[in-house]
């Protein structure tokens, strides 16, 4: 055994130790925070819609919104439609973010098309390389023949 063999393990066994305690303090500190955001959503549960804790009609099926309404409602800005709800409980009507089929359609045909573009950009890749092979194997047939 050498003679700094056993100085090393003392160095590795504080460094490990500095590291635990400090993962320890980290922990300290998520639990801290965790419990100050309970804290918040206990304390600001009326800023929760009600259609998330109760049960809802809809009123008005999803529409677009207008320039205003996206510019001052916070649901339009989300997806760009909003639907009109009354919760059964509370009576209360509010607006609530959705998603259209129409939307969804042309996410889809976007989504096809560029699918599309790729593959014809790969298609016209591999043609490419494929003939750069045939060229080259050509040429190394050709040089063969001449050398006989």
């Amino acid at each position: 055994m050498r003679a700094g063999a056993g100085r090393r393990g003392l160095r590795g066994g504080r460094l490990l130790r500095g590291l635990l305690l400090l993962g320890a303090v980290g922990v300290g500190l998520c639990q801290a925070e965790a419990s100050v955001r309970e804290e918040k959503l206990s304390v600001s549960t009326s800023a929760v819609p009600c259609w998330s804790v109760e049960e809802f009609v809809v009123t008005e099926e999803c529409t677009p919104c207008s320039n205003f309404q996206i510019k001052t409602t916070s649901e339009c800005r989300l997806t760009g439609y909003v639907e009109k709800i009354t919760c059964s409980s509370s009576k209360r009507n509010e607006f609530k973010s959705c998603r259209s089929a129409l939307m969804e359609q042309h996410l889809f045909w976007k989504f096809e098309g560029a699918m599309v573009g790729v593959a014809l950009i790969f298609a016209c890749l591999v043609i490419v390389r494929q003939r750069q092979l045939d060229r080259k194997a050509l040429e190394k047939v050709r040089k063969q023949i001449e050398s006989i």
